[in-house]
C-alpha cells in the first residue's frame, strides 16, 4: 500500500486538491460565513495563478522535493528512523506530527523575523478569506518552506509515505481553514479540538496585530494551545472584523503583479507583532 501511495503521489495530490477545492468552493456559495469585500474575480485569478507558478517553480527549482528526498534518505540510511528500529505506523505518525509542528514554528518565524515577514505578508494582504487564500503564498516563501521540510526529513529519516500524507493533509487543511464556510457554532467548538477550523484561523488574518500573532496552526490546533498562541475569537466578532493589513488596503495590491513585488514594497510597521 505504501509503495502504491508513493508511486501515485502526483495524481493523489492533484485528485485530493481538486475534490476538496470543489467541495469548499460550493460550500462558500451555499453557506458563506462572511460577505466578501473585494472582487472575487481579481482575487481568484491572482491566488490561483500563484498555485500554478509555485508548482512550476518547485519542480524546476529543486532537483529533489521532500518526498523524493525521503526515498533517497531511506536508501542511504540518513536520519533517525533509518538508523533505529520502529514500527512503520509509529514512524509515519511521528513524522507527520513533527513535520506539522515544524510548519507551525516556521509560520511563527515568518511573522517574527523582519526579512521573512516581508515574504509572508503577501499572504496577509488578501482582503477576504476564502478557499483560495490558503493557496496564496509567495514563490520564495514556498521555496524556503520546502527547504525546511527537507531539513526535517533529513534529520528524522521520515518514510516517504509519511511525507506524501503530510503534504496532502497540509494542502487540504490550508484550504479548509481559510474557507469562507459557516460551520454551526456547536460543530466548530467540537471540531477545533482536533482540527483548525475556518473561524479559528480567520482570527489570524485580522488587521489587529495581537490577533494576527495568534492561531498559527494549519492542520491541528494543538501547537497553538501548547505554545500559548491560541485565541478563540476576534474581538470585533467574525462579522465585524477586518481582514488584511492596514498598510495595504488598496485593491490594486490584489493583482498578481503586485503579489510578486509585495516583499519589495515599503510599509510602516513591517513586522507584525
Amino acid at each position: 500500500m505504501t509503495t502504491w501511495i508513493i508511486n501515485h503521489e502526483p495524481i493523489l495530490r492533484l485528485g485530493a486538491f481538486a475534490v476538496m477545492f470543489g467541495l469548499l468552493a460550493a460550500g462558500e456559495l451555499l453557506v458563506p460565513r462572511r460577505s466578501l469585500t473585494a472582487s472575487k474575480a481579481v482575487r481568484w485569478y491572482s491566488n490561483l495563478g500563484l498555485v500554478s507558478i509555485n508548482s512550476l517553480a518547485l519542480r524546476w527549482g529543486f532537483p529533489i522535493l521532500a518526498v523524493g528526498f525521503a526515498s533517497l534518505a531511506q536508501e542511504r540510511q540518513w536520519g533517525l528512523f533509518n538508523t533505529i528500529p520502529a514500527p512503520t505506523a509509529v514512524r509515519v505518525v511521528v513524522s507527520v506530527l513533527v513535520l506539522d509542528c515544524a510548519i507551525y514554528l516556521q509560520h511563527v518565524m515568518f511573522h517574527t523575523v523582519p526579512l521573512l515577514w516581508r515574504l509572508h505578508r503577501m499572504h496577509h494582504t488578501d482582503l477576504d478569506c476564502d478557499v483560495t487564500t490558503g493557496l496564496r503564498f509567495h514563490p520564495l516563501e514556498i521555496a524556503l518552506s520546502m527547504g525546511i521540510k527537507i531539513g526535517v526529513v533529513a534529520v528524522l529519516g521520515s518514510p516517504a509515505v509519511a511525507v506524501v500524507l503530510f503534504e496532502i493533509m497540509l494542502n487540504l487543511t490550508a484550504m479548509f481553514n481559510h474557507s469562507n464556510i459557516a460551520l454551526p457554532l456547536p460543530v466548530d467548538r467540537i471540531v477545533r479540538w482536533a482540527l483548525v477550523t475556518p473561524d479559528m484561523h480567520r482570527v489570524h488574518h485580522s488587521v489587529i496585530p495581537k490577533e494576527t500573532y495568534s492561531n498559527f496552526g494549519f492542520s491541528v490546533p494543538w501547537w497553538d494551545r501548547l505554545f500559548g498562541t491560541y485565541r478563540a475569537q476576534p474581538q470585533e466578532g467574525h462579522d465585524g472584523m477586518t481582514i488584511g493589513l492596514r498598510e495595504f488596503r488598496d485593491p490594486k495590491y490584489l493583482h498578481l503583479f503586485w503579489l510578486f513585488i509585495q516583499p519589495f514594497l515599503q510599509a510602516k510597521n513591517t513586522i507584525n507583532t
